[in-house]
């Protein structure tokens, strides 16, 4: 699980026409301690192997995530917070009309808008920012860190299979 290269990918048959194709994009780095709670996240997703879910991690955004992104109809971004609530945020996204990036820094929004604007497609999207407390160069979440994942994991897990009617 790196980048585009989830276990599902753009070519794959995608499920039946009436289920939703539904995008985890887990981003930070799991060597700087608790900011690597997105890809954990993805990865705890990614092990529900639910037919139609993606899971995909990262050190961080790209220009060319909106490829996956566009190819999907809902979009869980989940990314480490140094500050906000415990254990997590949920904010509902918007392409944002101005497209504004450098090399280091994407914001979900951006490539939203340019899922609509190059691609055609404007999936659902929601922000995940679950509650992180040390951001040192060691590999390993905290323990509070840990514990707010698994909240996050449980919220994401129950929307997904709403969404998709998976029997839990």
């Amino acid at each position: 699980m790196n980048g585009l290269t989830a276990s599902r990918h753009l070519d794959a048959p995608a499920p039946a026409e009436s289920a939703p194709r539904v995008l985890v994009l887990g981003y930070g780095n799991p060597g700087r301690q608790d900011d690597g709670l997105g890809p954990a996240a993805a990865a705890e997703i990614e092990k529900l192997d639910w037919p139609g879910v993606t899971a995909c991690d990262n050190y961080q955004l790209v220009i060319e995530d909106a490829l996956e992104i566009a190819a999907h109809d809902v979009v869980w971004f989940v990314d480490a917070a140094r500050n906000g609530a415990e254990p997590y945020e949920v904010r509902r996204l918007s392409p944002e009309p101005g497209i504004a990036f450098t090399s280091h820094l994407v914001k979900p929004e951006a490539l939203l808008a340019i899922a609509r604007q190059c691609l055609g497609r404007s999936p659902e999207a929601y922000l995940v920012g679950i509650r992180g407390y040390d951001f040192e160069f060691l590999e390993g979440l905290t323990d509070r860190a840990r514990d707010n994942l698994a909240q996050a994991v449980d919220l994401i897990r129950h929307r997904i299979g709403d969404l998709l009617e998976v029997p839990r």
